[in-house]
């Protein structure tokens, strides 16, 4: 899949709202909010339950690479998601 059709899924998958679990949220960060070189994906099944981290970083904009969305997908898909929440704001990397 290329990287559009990769970030216009996920748009899609995040604008159709909050649908309950199970939920998926997705937060980046970086050094400035200009560039995004880490990704956190975060499962929780159900309200209560406890949440699952997975982590992927990149030397360059993680937005814009392949692999990683496509796999941020992939997951999105395997977790039969109901909810997708996609932070668009770059945090700070934890010094």
């Amino acid at each position: 899949m290329n990287i559009d059709k990769a970030q216009k899924r996920l748009t899609k998958l995040h604008k159709r709202g909050d649908h309950g679990y199970p939920l998926i949220e997705i937060q980046y960060f970086g050094e400035s909010t200009k560039l995004a070189t880490k990704v956190v994906i975060s499962f929780t099944q159900e309200t209560g339950a406890q949440t699952f981290e997975e982590s992927f970083t990149a030397p360059t904009d993680i937005r814009l690479d392949e692999v990683v969305q496509t796999t941020l997908l992939k997951i999105i898909d395997r977790a039969e998601a109901k909810t997708v929440v996609v932070k668009e704001q770059v945090l700070p990397l934890a010094k």
